[in-house]
């Protein structure tokens, strides 16, 4: 009972401030960002069929609602800094929870921050430059990342506006596109199998999608943000399942009305060769005005996504530093502000990093996905496997929510993630196997550095 209550309530020197309004835009903002702007392209041409790529879509929306449900149970009975950290640290051993924390922060988490504040940079600069930029676009980068962190620690509730603001301008955004993009009518010819080759049939199929999945995946991915500000969100039990469900949903629905746009003026056999789908579906639409017009939809949208990044994911590094699995520092919280700023500062440093060391090498966006899409999906299966673990573990402790269609539910959503794993291994084998290695790097960390107290604690809700 004791460990119960530990997981109930919990010290904190960080201040419930976000409502309902605030945590349905932090979902929203953290999900759309570059992806749907760039993935539809290697969707169709992987598909090869509208009903397919309609398929890859539709399942990687409901797989994360699915996601969420679980997500929903666990964070409104653990409503703490760190989001998945904390659910992982509650289910299993502490080297596990610091294996995640440590690929979050050396490789995915801030790596995400950086590519799109590079995605934001490289249209920036296209506005007034033609050619290699390289070492303009990454200044850019790191002076925005600077930037937006320096915002983000100067307390909760200027970061809470960024994010109801920047939502709403999102949605704004991407139904003006979709608006422009039927404003002349529906070309049904492009929706038709007619207008497409034949695409794969059988377990072909099967793999097709599954591999497309990498990519829809990522468009979707950010959906669990919420839950990394969950110690400052007020009423948590209702507010951060609503807005999962709500933020969600409205993505999904934004997502198949874009898609069908992009369809509605390019066509599958366009779409699947463009590098840019939205630039050249509003650059058919309404000439060059309309690429403008997407540059800087891109910009606004990629900003407020870098913004969120920034503001969530450096919960998860003051959890772990609390917990004293990570470097100690981070824990600190400013007297003032009451923003973990050491944690914020650390996150902005090593993401600036990896901007500069982008200018080394040739940006692949594709490839950045392969790389991280297996090491994800492992986690993200022990994650969801938290709430069978906890179910046994903690029978007695109170539950706000319980997953909708228990355990059904939570199988299902198991059992897609692990399909998409093993096609992801088979298609993706050297980027998830560098994936791999990179996380085992944490293992010397955890040996050499992280307290012996630390490691010799069995995994609790405390």
């Amino acid at each position: 009972m004791e460990n119960n209550n530990q997981l109930l309530q919990e010290k904190t020197e960080l201040q419930r401030q976000l409502g309902l309004p605030e945590t349905l835009s932090i979902v929203i903002n953290r999900i759309i960002g570059s992806g749907i702007f760039r993935t539809p392209a290697p969707i169709m041409l992987i598909t090869a069929s509208v009903s397919m790529f309609y398929g890859v879509w539709v399942l990687g929306g409901v797989a994360t609602i699915l996601g969420a449900l679980c997500y929903a149970e666990l964070v409104a009975m653990m409503p703490k800094a760190g989001g998945p950290y904390v659910f992982l640290k509650a289910a299993f051993p502490p080297v596990v929870t610091f294996l995640r924390g440590w690929a979050m922060f050396f490789v995915s988490e801030t790596g995400a921050i950086a590519a799109v504040a590079l995605f934001f940079s490289e249209n920036a600069v296209s506005l007034f430059h033609t050619g290699p930029a390289k070492y303009p676009v990454a200044l850019i980068a790191i002076a925005v990342v600077f930037m937006l962190t320096l915002f983000n620690s100067y307390g909760i509730k200027l970061s809470g506006t960024l994010q109801n603001i920047f939502g709403l301008a999102k949605i704004a955004i991407l139904v003006l596109i979709v608006a422009t993009a039927f404003s002349s009518g529906i070309n049904t010819a492009n929706f038709s199998s007619e207008a497409t080759t034949a695409g794969p049939s059988g377990w072909a199929a099967v793999i097709a999608i599954f591999t497309a999945m990498r990519y829809s995946f990522f468009a979707y991915s950010g959906w669990e943000g919420a839950t990394y500000v969950a110690e400052e969100v007020k009423n948590p039990s209702r507010n951060l399942p609503l807005s999962l469900f709500g933020g969600i949903g409205i993505v999904m629905l934004l997502y198949l009305l874009i898609n069908s746009a992009y369809i509605n003026l390019l066509g599958p056999a366009k779409m699947g060769t463009s590098t840019s789908v939205a630039v050249d579906s509003m650059q058919i639409a309404i000439g060059s005005a309309g690429a403008l017009f997407v540059i800087i939809a891109i910009m606004v949208n990629t900003f407020s996504n870098v913004n969120t990044q920034i503001f969530v994911k450096s919960r998860t590094w003051f959890a772990m530093s609390r917990d004293q699995l990570f470097f100690r520092p981070l824990s600190k919280i400013h007297p003032r502000y009451k923003t973990p700023n050491y944690s914020l500062y650390a996150q902005a440093v090593w993401a600036s990093v990896l901007i500069l060391f982008s200018t080394t090498a040739k940006s692949n966006y594709e490839a950045v996905i392969d790389y991280f899409s297996f090491t994800s999906s492992v986690f993200n299966v022990l994650t969801f496997a938290s709430v069978f673990v906890l179910r046994m573990k903690y029978p007695d402790i109170a539950r706000p929510y319980k997953t909708f269609g228990y355990p059904i539910t939570l199988i299902i959503v198991i059992l897609i993630q692990l399909t998409f794993m093993i096609v992801t291994l088979i298609t993706a084998f050297i980027p998830s196997l560098l994936g791999i290695a990179l996380t085992a790097t944490g293992l010397i960390y955890y040996k050499f550095y992280v307290p012996e107290e630390s490691k010799q604690l069995k995994s609790s809700m405390s």
